[in-house]
């Protein structure tokens, strides 16, 4: 899925059509995370994260994550604007994908969270602090919790929260006043916004999020975690450690 979404903004930035980019899940949630069960069972270098034999390596750990933190900043990077429109849940992975588009509107019964952060690494994008500042990323980081749509709103983390049976009409009314300015004012408009935040180190806390899951997945206590992901899904890994 990271390459569809790369591939879907550059298509939308390509045609001349496209004004606003809307990011949605389809069936029960916007996105549950990365897909574990697929992860565990996939051959050894293909792109999916947690699928390694023993002993660990980083650099192949590295390039997955990296491979899939750029897909979802092509969100971020588009030259037009996106919105994410989060039902269900965004969590893990999913919460990656969402924080990465331009404004986020949730659905008020949805959740929102990095539950990852208990025992497999940060998120890779880095995008909490800049959303919320430092204090309240930490709570969420530290933790692992995941909260609501409305809360997440309270928070400062998304746009907006409405209830579930608006979320559609509220995202589309945003998008129909969004097209209502010329096109090279809305890029320029968004570099501008987006510069100041790569001045303020965007790139380089994605990086740190990128290189920071390492360390996270070889500790001692990472064996009994990963075990358990692993038996959660079906696959009998006990030997790996």
């Amino acid at each position: 899925m990271p390459g569809e979404i790369q591939s879907a903004v550059k298509r939308a930035n390509a045609d001349d059509d496209v004004k606003v980019i809307i990011l949605g899940g389809s069936g029960r949630a916007f996105c549950a995370g990365y897909d574990l069960k697929m992860s565990a069972e996939n051959k050894r270098g293909e792109i999916n994260i947690g699928n390694q034999k023993m002993p660990w390596d980083p650099l192949e750990d590295f390039r997955a994550l990296d491979y899939c933190t750029k897909a979802f900043m092509s969100l971020w990077h588009s030259y037009k604007p996106t919105i994410a429109k989060v039902h269900g849940y965004g969590v893990a992975g999913g919460s990656d994908i969402a924080l990465c588009a331009d404004m986020v509107i949730m659905a008020e019964n949805a959740k929102i969270g990095y539950p990852p952060a208990r025992v497999w690494g940060c998120p890779t994008t880095a995008m909490w602090t800049f959303r919320v500042g430092p204090e309240k990323a930490k709570r969420m980081m530290l933790t692992g919790d995941l909260i609501t749509g409305k809360e997440a709103a309270e928070m400062g983390l998304v746009l907006e929260a409405v209830p579930e049976d608006k979320l559609d009409e509220t995202v589309q009314k945003l998008a129909d006043r969004i097209k209502t300015v010329p096109a090279n004012q809305l890029f320029f408009q968004k570099q501008v916004i987006n510069q100041i935040l790569l001045q303020a180190g965007t790139r380089e806390e994605a990086i740190i999020g990128l290189s920071k899951p390492q360390a996270d997945r070889t500790g001692p206590e990472m064996s009994i975690a990963v075990s358990f992901v692993y038996c959660a899904v079906g696959i009998d890994r006990s030997c790996m450690y």
